[in-house]
This record gives C-alpha cells, structure tokens and sequence, in this order.
C-alpha cells in the first residue's frame, strides 16, 4: 500500500492544485501550479515543505506559481522537455519513456500531446496513481490548441492502456459540462446516466468530482468510446475510422 499522501484543492475559477507528499523522506511535489497562493496554503496547512514541481504542459494556469515557488524554496522544476523553453525555472527535462524516483517512488513519463505540442502525463505504476494534466478529465479531454485529433487520440491510447484501477487527477474541473455533452451523443448509456447524477450531486454540495478512475472513463467517457456503435450513428459516422471519429467528437463538444 503506497505511503504517499495526495491533497488536492481549488485553484483560480476551475482549476486544481495537487500536492503529494512522501513522508519518509519529506519530500512534496506540487503537480503544476495553476496559482501559488492556494498552494502555499495548502502546504502551510499540511507543514510540508515544497521540494519539487511536476509540470504536465506550458499553459499559464499551470506554471503561474513556479517562478515564486521556486524562489521561496528552492524546489526542483521538473518539465517537458519539449516544452521547457516555455516554462520558468526548469532542472529538470523528461520525455516519453522516462522514469525518475520521487523519495523510492517510480514516476514514469508518458508524452500525451494534444492539447500542447510537448504535454506529458506523471504516472506512479507501483502507486497506481496518474496526473494527466490536461489530456484527461472526468469524461472529457482537453480541447486541441497545438495538435491534431490522431495526436490526442494516439496520446489518450496511451492513457487507456493503464491499469483500468488507475486514479487520475486532472488539471479543471470540468464534469458537469462534459457529462452534458456526452449525454448528448451517448444517451443510452446507463453507466454514464448514473455518473451524471452524481456528478450533479457532489457540485451541488461544492464537492471535487475527480480524480478518477481509468475503468470509470473507459465505460462513460465518450472521447475513450469511439468505437460505440451509439455514439457512431448519432454523429453519423458509423464505421469511420476510431481517430476521425475523434476528431468530429472533439470538435462536437467545441460547439457544444
């Protein structure tokens, strides 16, 4: 059973911040930091100490904190390797495949572009544990700034490979508006009927509708689930290849 200890908490108007903590060692590791605020409260709250920051992607509502973090700490910037002349005070490049050890934790590196052109996921096999950044939500996917549908459908296989146990953090909340739309092209899905209710409840209470699970994605995330033979003849593309359905899914929820 995995020692570490994960505090996840509101930042800015849908994101999160995410801490995990290994106490053997004291070692903290901040998954992004959509604003350094939240985070230091959070760490005030806990008495941990910052020592490291794991960046998923570029994008300013997930490295806004690290100038200051790291001046404050001194902690370890550890980031895409294609993206690292993007983020602010980087030590540390990783690309796909790569494997580095978090206090005799093993973090793997997987590259999951789509969103960004160099986004990557943190995955801790042994702790069945994965921080997705923005690639995966809660029955969603990021939208596509930088790549294409093949790419983000190629980086989401990846992501459906793991270990169906596996919990996921993502970077926003965003489970009530992608429930809707998956709703929307999959209405017969009963699994996904009853996600959708309880999404609703926890929101209606100010509760995190994530992490989540791979399994509970693999049922009721309509972005994993081009192969539905619902979701192909209510878009109208029943038999098209799993990465053109994808992409018409994708751009769908655009205008959704």
């Amino acid at each position: 059973m995995s020692d570490l200890i994960i505090r996840q908490f509101p930042c800015r108007s849908d994101n999160y911040g995410v801490l995990v903590h290994e106490p053997q060692n004291r070692l903290t590791a901040a998954i992004d930091t959509p604003d350094p605020e939240p985070i230091r409260a959070e760490l005030a709250a806990q008495g941990w100490t910052l020592t490291h920051i794991f960046t998923t992607h570029h994008h300013g509502d997930h490295t806004a904190g690290h100038s200051a973090l790291k001046s404050e700490t001194g902690c370890t910037i550890i980031a895409p390797a294609k993206e690292a002349s993007q983020i602010p005070g980087v030590d540390i490049k990783v690309a796909d495949g790569d494997e580095f050890d978090f206090g005799g934790h093993k973090v793997r590196v997987i590259e999951t572009p789509g969103h960004t052109a160099g986004h990557v996921t943190y995955w801790l096999p042994d702790d069945g544990v994965a921080f997705a950044g923005d690639t995966l939500f809660s029955l969603g996917c990021g939208r596509l700034f930088e790549g294409d549908g093949p790419m983000m459908w190629a980086s989401l296989q990846k992501l459906m490979a793991l270990p169906p146990e596996t919990l996921v953090y993502c970077g926003h909340e965003y489970s009530q508006s992608n429930a809707a739309f998956a709703l929307s092209v999959e209405p017969g899905n009963a699994a996904l009927q009853q996600r959708a209710k309880e999404i609703d409840e926890l929101r209606a209470k100010g509760l995190a509708t994530v992490p989540f699970t791979i399994e509970a994605e693999l049922s009721q995330n309509p972005f994993l689930r081009p192969d539905s033979p619902e979701i192909q003849q209510r878009i109208g593309m029943t038999g098209h290849p799993l990465a053109t359905i994808f992409t018409e899914l994708r751009r769908l929820k655009n205008a959704f």
